[in-house]
């Protein structure tokens, strides 16, 4: 087992912090420039300090929620958070709040409609599970998987739940090739986040330059970033459909960190040269490599321009539900507070010298979640099918609705749900009988009646799983959005679960 100690905690928070700061404002005039450029230094007015960006500031509002609700911070809250806290209606974000205000709840309010949902706005904002869990990957993934739903679907969450166990890793080792091949092991091997890493680890393998990089990175996977704004693109790079690009924008992070060689300075400089989505990158890239120096090992030429300020412009400053810290002394104060909380025990206080106790080599991998089974169930087995994917769990059962046909539906038409109970008492070993109930709009109605029942066999060693197919029809009485609620009881177990679908009146 490895340990933290308290005072080298302190210093890569703060450092994490500091270099996220650092980097947003390095790269925030390069955000949309479409070619590549030799940077050297902050090329803003130093005499306004740091710069704002919405990469810190979202963090700050989960912040507040997690000081409220601690390790009970879900996507649920996050949402609420979100409308009340998060000011810009600008993409992703935007059409995140249109759905919930709609009444279409995570992970819905993220996928729905939303040409965003593959683009930057969630891995931006992950330092704050790694900082609250370090060392534990396994922990912090979670978080970002219900941070990132709320406003992203597909590879934008797979982004996020990467760069969380990345830097989560980063506070147990240094090695990059390592840190790589644990952040991995979070998220589908075929996915174009793992694509574009695996083309940037093969260009700097082969001895190409950072530039030839890429641009061999953003031929292959292309973003939309400069291109829909119609910067000039000298190299005549590719264009994806508007929205999808978070899996370039990460190998850029990805790109950076290995061509910057463990120097802070060349790292962040290469990042915001790269351009695309020039502040994410290159706060992102800071923030890693705050980790892994700490504060104490930041260069001064770096920090003396902007100092220990933070300055926001995507909060509501007018609601009492989020308290912005003044600098990055408290904003690194307050996290450690927090640390505790979410750490499961993995920090005793009155232990001589207050370790932090983490994880190391391979228990840092994505390893099972139900070890007593005979098939091992990984994190990375919960993706679900799609982001029309509606679940409920408790000690006993995890049940799932998804909706094969869509959610979009008119009176008259009927649409298939696909039901999938899975028997998660590995310890207990029971078989349930499950209860199902329907609650529906008026005249709507059900295949299977608005009772029944289901049994949910239970194997060797956990290996219990049943599915069904109902289909729902919809009635006259039509609402803009019309809730279907799935109550399931396991029979003679107190837990009950309820699982709403949304259906979308017309088209």
């Amino acid at each position: 087992m490895k340990y933290l100690s308290k005072e080298a905690y302190r210093d890569k928070v703060r450092g994490c912090w500091l270099g996220k700061n650092i980097g947003g404002t390095l790269g925030a005039p390069f955000e949309a420039v479409r070619s590549a450029a030799d940077i050297e230094f902050y090329t803003h007015d130093l005499t306004v300090g740091a710069l704002p960006n919405d990469d810190l500031d979202l963090q700050l509002a989960w912040l507040n929620a997690c000081e409220r609700f601690g390790t009970a911070v879900d996507a649920k809250i996050l949402s609420e958070y979100w409308i009340s806290a998060v000011t810009p209606n600008w993409a992703e974000y935007g059409v995140a709040k249109t759905n919930l205000r709609l009444g279409l709840e995570a992970p819905l309010s993220g996928g729905f409609e939303n040409a965003f949902k593959d683009s930057n706005g969630a891995w931006i904002r992950s330092e704050i599970w790694a900082c609250l869990m370090p060392g534990h990957p396994e922990l912090a993934v979670r978080y970002a998987y219900q941070d990132a739903i709320v406003d992203h679907a597909d590879e934008g969450v797979y982004a996020e739940v990467f760069t969380a166990a990345l830097e989560s890793a980063a506070f147990s080792t240094n090695d990059k090739d390592e840190l790589l091949k644990i952040a991995l092991s979070y998220i589908p091997q075929n996915c174009d986040i793992a694509k574009a890493i695996g083309i940037v680890k093969d260009c700097y393998s082969k001895g190409m330059t950072w530039k030839e990089a890429r641009i061999e990175l953003l031929t292959r996977i292309p973003d939309s970033f400069g291109s829909q704004l119609r910067k000039p693109n000298p190299d005549n790079l590719p264009t994806a459909p508007w929205g999808y690009d978070a899996p370039a924008n990460i190998g850029i992070v990805v790109l950076a960190w290995l061509y910057g060689e463990g120097d802070f300075e060349r790292s962040i400089c290469i990042a915001a040269g790269c351009g695309e989505d020039g502040d994410c990158t290159t706060a992102t890239i800071g923030s890693i490599m705050g980790i892994m120096l700490g504060a104490s090992g930041l260069p001064e030429k770096w920090l003396e321009p902007i100092g220990d300020e933070i300055k926001t412009c995507s909060l509501n400053i007018r609601t009492d539900m989020v308290k912005i810290p003044q600098d990055i002394t408290e904003l690194t104060d307050r996290t450690i507070k927090l640390m505790p909380t979410f750490m499961r025990g993995k920090f005793d206080m009155f232990k001589q010298g207050g370790e932090i106790e983490m994880s190391e080599g391979e228990n840092l991998l994505d390893s099972p979640v139900r070890k007593w089974t005979i098939k091992p169930y990984y994190f990375k087995d919960e993706y679900p099918e799609s982001f029309m994917t509606f679940t409920g769990e408790n000690t006993m059962m995890k049940i799932s609705v998804t909706a094969k046909d869509g959610i979009n539906i008119h009176e008259g038409e009927t649409r298939e749900l696909l039901l999938h109970a899975e028997n998660v008492s590995a310890f207990v070993g029971n078989q349930l009988w499950l209860n199902l109930r329907w609650i529906l709009p008026e005249g709507w109605s059900v295949s299977s009646g608005v009772r029944s029942a289901f049994f949910l066999n239970q194997y060797h060693c956990g290996m219990g799983h049943a599915f069904a197919n109902v289909m729902i029809t919809a009635g006259p009485a039509l609402q803009a959005v019309n809730d279907v609620v799935l109550e399931v009881v396991a029979h003679d177990r107190p837990g009950r679960i309820y699982i709403p679908i949304h259906f979308i009146s017309g088209t």
